[in-house]
């Protein structure tokens, strides 16, 4: 379990990385405040997941497969311009692998349990 663990966080740090470089270097936008306000909001998703796999909660890998989906999506959108293709397609296979590993923590975890 604590494989799991490691490569959700790895996977988390890298879209956090990833996506830092996209706002910070790659594309910024013309403020630093709406920079820094811009990133905050991509990235606070994942940041609400951490401490959940940290404790090793399903809800949290659950929850962690969910939120990658949002950066799947964003990766799909990036790959259509062509000077952002190699981003879109590290995001995309980033969110690919946390959706993976999240789902295999999830069960390894018992899964989710219905409330009664």
């Amino acid at each position: 379990m604590k494989g799991l663990q490691f490569l959700s966080l790895l996977l988390i740090g890298s879209l956090f990385a990833l996506t830092g470089l996209r706002q910070f270097f790659v594309s910024p936008l013309s403020g630093t405040a709406t920079n820094l306000l811009w990133f905050l909001a991509q990235v606070l998703p994942l940041l609400l997941v951490l401490p959940g796999i940290l404790r090793l909660k399903a809800r949290a890998f659950f929850f962690a497969a969910l939120i990658s989906m949002l950066y799947f999506t964003h990766g799909i959108l990036q790959t259509i311009t062509p000077d952002m293709r190699t981003l879109g397609l590290w995001e995309i296979g980033l969110a690919m692998l946390l959706v993976l590993v999240g789902s295999f923590g999830t069960r390894q975890l018992g899964g989710l349990k219905a409330p009664q």
